[in-house]
């Protein structure tokens, strides 16, 4: 006996949407930047210090003073960093190694991930899904052990960093 059951047919797939080139935008034209989910700046990405400033400009309100901080103690801990922004967020690298470090901005946080925060000691305290990565969030409330962030940034610099 043939077989009866009924095959619908496939649907036809329906076209990708067509992509437009997207300019970021560092501020629109009311002079305020734009700012992402979590309050996380939308900063082109480029390499050197110019963007980072930009993105570390844009900061929301608190965030602001703590990505200068940051800012300051990866320059003053490794003096001929490198830095870029990438994926909204700065990095901080040593050419021909890779990157150590980047931070981005959520609601109520700042978070800094190394990227081989597994090797560091004693370890960031945040864990990731990455095995090599550990996060330190910093909250509005709380202040930077200069001493035990700057001997991370110091570790992290040393070794063989993460290349995208």
């Amino acid at each position: 006996m043939a077989n009866t059951t009924s095959v619908k047919p496939a649907k036809a797939a329906k076209a990708p949407a067509k992509k437009t080139a997207r300019q970021p935008l560092v501020k629109p034209p009311h002079g305020k930047p734009v700012l992402l989910s979590g309050g996380n700046p939308q900063i082109p990405k480029g390499d050197g210090d110019a963007p980072v400033q930009a993105y570390i400009a844009a900061m929301p309100d608190w965030k602001r003073d703590l990505g200068r901080q940051l800012d300051a103690l990866i320059v003053r801990t490794v003096p001929d960093v490198r830095k870029a922004v990438k994926w909204n967020s700065p990095f901080y690298g040593v050419q021909g190694q890779g990157w150590f470090l980047s931070f981005h901005c959520f609601t109520r946080y700042v978070k800094v991930a190394f990227f081989k925060g597994s090797s560091l000691r004693p370890l960031p305290p945040g864990e990731s899904k990455d095995p090599n990565t550990r996060y330190l969030d910093i909250y509005e409330a709380d202040e930077i052990d200069e001493e035990r962030v700057g001997d991370w940034i110091r570790q992290a610099a040393a070794l063989p960093g993460w290349v995208p």
